[in-house]
């Protein structure tokens, strides 16, 4: 009798897209981080993968239809040496409503940046940065432009520093 054979193991798991954020967390804070991701971004956890000392070799968390992987710095296992954040990397989350994504976030712990306004590109956009050194932006699409809009809305936005010359 023949087996039947073994379904294809799928290169991209179930649930993840191509690129996933892997956020590394110093000081043994990782379990801090999960409960701030949940409060901030209405993040869920999947699952938490603790080692023998206790920090995170691996957990993962869903915010919105994407997967972020969550761990504590382990340099003692080859992670690279890291400074405090913040980290020169953005992560930046969509959502129906930045106003009150922004206003969670902060009520949660996180450090604003950059208020929401409206950008020159179409979305109303904010940054702010996690308790853990963790720069996100947070935006909403209200204007859907082609790339040439986009070149002249940029061209005719005075240069200031940190978006200021968006509209609040």
């Amino acid at each position: 009798m023949t087996q039947p054979a073994a379904s294809p193991v799928r290169p991209v798991p179930e649930g993840f897209h191509t690129v996933t954020p892997h956020l590394t967390i110093l000081d043994g804070k990782a379990g801090a981080a999960l409960d701030f991701y949940a409060r901030a971004f209405g993040a869920t956890e999947l699952s938490r993968l603790p080692g023998q000392d206790g920090r995170l070799w691996n957990a993962q968390i869903r915010i919105g239809d994407s997967m972020v992987m969550v761990v504590d710095h382990f340099p003692d296992y080859g992670s690279p040496a890291v400074a405090q954040g913040p980290w020169p990397t953005t992560i930046h989350l969509f959502v129906p409503d930045v106003d009150a994504a922004f206003a969670q976030a902060v009520a949660a712990g996180a450090r604003p940046e950059m208020p929401p306004a409206d950008m020159f590109w179409g979305d109303r956009y904010g940054m702010l940065t996690d308790p853990f050194g963790h720069r996100w932006s947070i935006a909403t699409r209200k204007q859907d432009l082609t790339p040439q809009q986009v070149e002249e809305a940029a061209r005719n936005m005075p240069m200031q520093n940190n978006c200021e010359g968006a509209q609040q």
